[in-house]
């Protein structure tokens, strides 16, 4: 039995992980500030703890570990990442786990190290023509991501990269391009494209608007939860390779064509209200070559059967949260 520990375990991929590494017969400590928010987590053992602190680390005692998934960020959405209000915050509590990550990792001789980077490394004049987007995993230097939350993930490759040449940890590095699916966060400010667009739509009335910042025509691409996890697995279980490599789909959609296909999975006949906002890049899309060369994986599901379940399950949340306001009103009265 491998014995695991998953840092971010109360977020919505790490939740998502740590089922998939229960289901595999692994015994899974999870750490995080908080607890999965929609549903109970499947690991043995959960504590609640701040990653940035020392005493944190130092109570979970992990010596002779196999594996570390380390997924525990400060992170958002664009309106959160982009709008230049929290920057100093991002690159802090970040960089602060990061460091307290590889350190610990290299005390307790921890097997393998996953790291979860993600797309915002790569350089911004890459990513301004929205039907061409460069996102290679050997283009990111020189450096110049989009943010500083880019900015403090690239740096964090580098200090995994730098501990496991010199204190032998393995570290396994993925670039992550928009994952999405059900419970991850949905409203609030830090919820990412996905999300934001089906609580949207399942909100407005047929025949309503809904609102998009920017003109709607920059481009992403977005990956199912599952699928990612696949792809972690596959990274993790790799003997010869260790990135970093991009974990996305190459299904590039513009926003407003996000916005169209959720219309027609909702049967909604909806108009399209562009406002200003944060927007980040004008294109990026994950290009998959190394990891088709390196590891044989891709996406095995277009992005609206993603979009179905996570609307499905964004429409259920709404109908619960109104029972849940109505029961609150009647007691109240």
């Amino acid at each position: 039995m491998k014995k695991i520990l998953v840092c971010g375990a109360g977020g919505f991929i790490g939740h998502h992980l740590v089922k998939r590494l229960k289901s595999e017969g692994s015994f899974v400590i999870g750490v995080d500030l908080k607890y999965p928010e929609f549903n109970q987590t499947a690991a043995d053992k959960f504590v609640i703890g701040d990653l940035r602190m020392p005493e944190t680390w130092q109570k979970l005692e992990c010596d002779g570990f196999d594996e570390m998934y380390q997924l525990a960020a400060d992170m958002g959405g664009a309106g959160y990442l982009f709008s230049g209000k929290y920057d100093a915050d991002i690159l802090h509590n970040s960089a602060m786990i990061n460091l307290y990550a590889c350190e610990y990792a290299a005390r307790w001789k921890m097997g393998k190290v996953f790291y979860a980077s993600s797309a915002c490394v790569y350089p911004v004049e890459n990513q301004e023509d929205p039907n061409n987007p460069n996102c290679k995993e050997d283009s990111v230097y020189p450096a110049h991501p989009d943010s500083d939350y880019g900015f403090e993930k690239l740096f964090s490759e580098r200090v995994y990269q730098a501990f496991s040449r010199e204190y032998g940890i393995k570290a396994k590095i993925a670039r992550f391009h928009g994952i999405f699916g059900p419970e991850g966060t949905y409203t609030g400010g830090k919820e990412k494209a996905p999300a934001a667009i089906a609580r949207k739509v399942a909100e407005a009335p047929d025949g309503g608007t809904i609102e998009i910042w920017g003109d709607g025509k920059q481009t992403r691409s977005f990956l199912y939860v599952d699928q990612c996890v696949e792809a972690v697995m596959r990274l993790m279980a790799s003997q010869d390779f260790d990135g970093p490599v991009n974990i996305g789909s190459e299904e590039m959609v513009s926003i407003n064509q996000l916005a169209e296909i959720t219309m027609e999975i909702a049967g909604k006949k909806l108009s399209i209200k562009h406002i200003e906002g944060p927007l980040g890049v004008r294109g990026r899309n994950s290009d998959n070559t190394l990891i088709r060369q390196k590891l044989g994986w891709a996406p095995d599901a277009p992005l609206k059967d993603g979009m179905k379940k996570t609307y499905d399950w964004v429409v259920n949340q709404l109908s619960s949260q109104k029972v849940k306001t109505a029961e609150g009103s009647k007691t109240a009265v």
